[in-house]
């Protein structure tokens, strides 16, 4: 056997405790796949008592960074802060001093990924990043790797826990979205600030991430159109479950003949399609690539174990290429760099799908036929229409219309028309439908 390969952990949380738990546990099984011992030599911590009682005798622990990065004993940093700084200069740091790095932090990576893989390089080392992206799912080596005879046609994935919950409590309890929220915080499936999980953003990162390596494009984080879940009512909800349909938080990228879609936002998916019927806390990730068809990724998103077992695989590869020359590692984003192309991402406006309206309209007659007027002049046409009876003592009705696929600005102008309507009152919904079928 072949002297142990040494970690530096940069946190010891939830992740970094279950990386240690793990590590130690399955010892000898990940020594076997990996060729050698892995073992943890130091962690840098905030708490130094607390992660003693974690972590036992046997760890160097210290609140001072430059004992990990600097140690060149240590061959492997693991980056388990998260948030863009100290992470960063930390990161960049190891990778100065020749040491690989392996990080959980999506927002890091999607933001900063491009300049930390180009250092990364150039130094000869390598940066994993499984963990970023859907806890224990192993979709960015499927990316990477297993799907690398394919050409990449689209992604959609439930990538954020928080909001996945939020919409399925909705959905069986009829509640509201603050209620649920509320609920959500109390279990600790969302933070006390949990702005990036609801906002979209968190999903953003993590798309970001994958439609780098799907399409081998550079990260784009700022050119992602993102809406969170915040404006979704539970009456929408039931309605699109009347038309056989699930509201889901999806992240979505595909490739056209006009450029890439980047965009996060609530999609109402039908409900015989497996995206649909995940639930809860769960992530799950839907691949279409031309040769293999559809392919699904499910499982935890998120907790200690199941992050863990993606930080840990990461320490496994990067183990087994440790003595390879950079020139025949798997590329960071799965193409090699100096062929990724500049694609243009499609502003929101240009993107084609399906939509699901609800208006407020009088309840008088005609006012359908100028509805469907006014969506017949933008080449807008109707799958699917329910109208709702009137409620006792009021004299206006739901009306809720899906629509076959068209382009986003044409349903922005119809809108801005219908809204315009004598007999239509307040703001219309508009939610975006995707079959997520074959093509």
């Amino acid at each position: 056997m072949m002297k142990p390969i040494k970690v530096g952990l940069l946190g010891l949380g939830t992740v970094g405790g279950g990386t240690l738990t793990v590590l130690r546990r399955n010892r000898e099984e990940i020594a076997r796949r990996a060729g050698r011992e892995i073992r943890v030599e130091a962690a840098v911590v905030r708490d130094v008592e607390k992660a003693r009682r974690l972590a036992g005798g046997a760890l160097h622990i210290t609140t001072d960074a430059a004992d990990v990065l600097n140690n060149p004993d240590i061959d492997i940093v693991v980056e388990l802060i998260g948030g863009y700084s100290p992470a960063k200069e930390w990161v960049m740091q190891a990778i100065a001093n020749g040491k690989h790095v392996v990080t959980a932090n999506k927002a890091l990576v999607a933001l900063h990924g491009n300049e930390i893989f180009a250092a990364a390089q150039e130094r000869g080392v390598m940066v994993a990043f499984e963990a970023a992206v859907g806890g224990g799912i192993p979709i960015i080596k499927a990316l990477r790797e297993g799907l690398t005879a394919n050409r990449v046609e689209w992604i959609a994935g439930i990538i954020n826990g928080t909001s996945n919950f939020i919409l399925t409590e909705m959905r069986d309890k009829g509640a509201d979205f603050g209620d649920v929220l509320k609920q959500a915080q109390a279990l600790g499936y969302a933070e006390a600030d949990p702005t990036f999980d609801i906002a979209g953003v968190d999903a953003a990162h993590k798309l970001t991430i994958m439609a780098a390596i799907g399409f081998g494009i550079p990260m784009q984080f700022d050119k992602t159109h993102i809406e969170g879940i915040a404006g979704l009512t539970s009456a929408d909800i039931r309605y699109a479950g009347e038309l056989g349909y699930r509201i889901k938080l999806l992240g979505i990228t595909k490739r056209t003949a006009q450029g890439i879609e980047l965009r996060v936002h609530p999609a109402l998916i039908p409900k015989k399609r497996l995206l649909a019927n995940v639930d809860g806390v769960m992530n799950a990730v839907l691949v279409k690539g031309d040769a293999v068809g559809p392919t699904l990724y499910y499982g935890a998103g998120a907790g200690a174990e199941p992050t863990a077992s993606a930080v840990v695989a990461d320490l496994v590869d990067v183990t087994r290429m440790h003595t390879a020359d950079p020139e025949h590692r798997v590329p960071h984003l799965a193409f090699q760099p100096d062929a990724l192309s500049d694609e243009r991402i499609l502003p929101i406006g240009e993107i084609r799908t399906a939509y699901y309206l609800r208006l407020r309209v009088e309840d008088k007659p005609g006012v359908l036929a100028d509805v469907t007027r006014i969506l017949a002049g933008r080449e807008i046409s109707i799958v699917a229409m329910i109208q709702k009876e009137p409620k006792a003592g009021e004299n206006t009705v739901d009306v809720i219309l899906l629509t076959h696929a068209t382009i986003e600005k044409n349903i922005d102008r119809a809108i801005a028309e219908i809204e315009n309507l004598p007999s239509v009152s307040g703001q219309a919904v508009r939610i975006r439908l995707e079959e997520l079928n074959r093509s």
